[in-house]
């Protein structure tokens, strides 16, 4: 049966690509190696994708962006290798801000999840279906948005190995390693499966415990708490890290554990 779809002659179309029927690639895509672009999707001018990725029924990737302040620069929308993108995903390319918006590798992004101009999210996360995120969200690697409905607002930051319970709406920047539920969304503590998961040792994970756990649980403001690691604590890399992340976040951090 002959496949009815319009592929632009001047898009860069990589070996054994398939292409589903109705679907349409513009002139400025590129599109890498075993890439299956499933039918009716919808693939923009200004479209990097990687190798080996999927993309289901319905998926628009990199229209222009829904910020009145887009002057029809030219702009893209970058996804790295080995990222399935579920029905019905919209991904809108950059601004002038950033020029770009940027899914990593190996990241599953299911059903309607809109992800704004100028976001930028890591490798290897998962986002579930229906979440909103904003433009200007930086999203690091290894965070799973668990259950639908998730809301990011924009500029914020989200920190390594987050965990994001459903139906969360997200107002501050969140630091790495954590889980965070509840409304409003509050701390909710290591995200010790995950890190498991991820080939963390016992030590490590413990480290982190007693550090969220001075910063979120045994003080009265996460001032204190902070005030505490940086008495108590010897110098490592994850409390480095986590107290840079902390003092970078001029839009301030989740809510400390409320009962």
């Amino acid at each position: 049966m002959e496949v009815i779809n319009f592929i632009h002659p001047d898009a860069k179309i990589g070996k054994n690509v398939e292409v589903g029927h109705f679907s349409v690639i513009e002139a400025d895509v590129e599109i890498g190696d075993g890439t299956i672009v499933g039918p009716n999707a919808t693939i923009m001018n200004g479209a990097r994708i990687g190798k080996n990725c999927r993309i289901f029924p319905g998926a628009v990737i990199s229209a222009i962006p829904q910020d009145l302040k887009y002057n029809n620069e030219r702009t893209i929308v970058e996804i790295g290798d080995n990222t399935t993108i579920r029905e019905c995903v919209t991904i809108h390319k950059g601004t002038h801000d950033k020029h770009k918006t940027v899914v990593g590798k190996n990241c599953l992004i299911m059903a309607y999840v809109h992800i704004a101009h100028d976001a930028s999210i890591g490798d290897f996360c998962i986002i579930a279906n229906s979440a909103g995120i904003a433009g200007h969200v930086v999203i690091d690697d290894h965070v799973i948005i668990e259950g639908g409905g998730v809301s990011i607002q924009q500029f914020l930051h989200i920190g390594r190995y987050v965990f994001i319970a459903g139906g969360s709406g997200v107002r501050k920047n969140i630091p790495p390693y954590i889980k965070v539920a509840r409304d409003p969304l509050s701390f909710a503590g290591v995200n010790t499966i995950g890190l498991k998961r991820n080939g963390f040792d016992e030590k490590t994970i413990k480290e982190l415990q007693d550090i969220y756990r001075l910063i979120f649980v045994q003080n009265t403001t996460i001032v204190n708490g902070i005030k505490k690691v940086e008495e108590n604590f010897p110098e490592s890399k994850v409390k480095d890290e986590v107290l840079s992340f902390i003092a970078s976040s001029k839009n301030g951090i989740v809510k400390r554990l409320i009962e």
